[in-house]
């Protein structure tokens, strides 16, 4: 039982992943807007109800790969540490992440990555859309800082200030690469810009956040 259990979860995510490969490939190709859900559900041989089944929204064909970053900031703060801030763990992890030119920061200039963050931030549906996402990641962030005996108001702004942060830093790094920069001539001011980002919410936050004991 485990094993056929196993078998169609397998087959679920590699149907999930081509439904969103296909869309991704026809939206670079003619513009988010120009393609409908049963453009999508053709090319991908499926019908509409079934991709509906994976996807509630024509949005989430592109921003689904989001979803596996949603817990990213609870996680490093969850499992920061001893003696160190909620601030400065997340400022740690983005740093270790602009090292490896990681998407999620925005500093990758490999052409699929500008193609899809082009994409991203041409398309107000999308933009519109990844606040779900976005929300959801304050939730989850702001759960683990509750547990950790913060305010439920204190935890769930100090989540809202991380997670903007992080995603503005991204933002602003791709906007960098837009105008022509390499990931590695734009590396040092990416650098810059998240030590300042993150001092300005430590100076805030640190005071009223806790930290883990040693």
């Amino acid at each position: 039982m485990e094993n056929t259990t196993g078998l169609r979860e397998s087959k679920k995510l590699r149907t999930r992943r081509q439904l969103a490969a296909t869309a991704l490939e026809l939206f670079l190709e003619r513009g988010f807007d120009a393609v409908s859900v049963a453009d999508v559900a053709a090319a991908a041989e499926v019908s509409k109800p079934t991709l509906f089944r994976y996807f509630p929204s024509k949005e989430d064909l592109v921003l689904d790969r989001f979803a596996d970053h949603q817990d990213e900031a609870a996680r490093i703060v969850r499992e920061r540490p001893a003696g160190r801030s909620p601030v400065g763990a997340v400022h740690d992890h983005f740093l270790a992440a602009l090292g490896e030119r990681d998407p999620i920061t925005g500093l990758c200039d490999h052409p699929n990555v500008l193609a899809f963050q082009g994409l991203l931030y041409a398309t107000p549906s999308l933009e519109s859309r990844l606040a779900h996402y976005s929300d959801r990641e304050v939730e989850l962030l702001a759960a683990v800082l509750e547990a950790e005996s913060a305010a439920p108001l204190t935890a769930r702004l100090a989540a809202i200030h991380l997670v903007a942060v992080r995603h503005e830093l991204g933002r602003e790094n791709w906007r960098r690469i837009a105008a022509g920069q390499s990931a590695d001539e734009a590396y040092p001011a990416a650098v810059t810009d998240a030590d300042r980002a993150f001092a300005m919410l430590a100076e805030g936050l640190d005071a009223a956040l806790p930290i883990r004991p040693a």
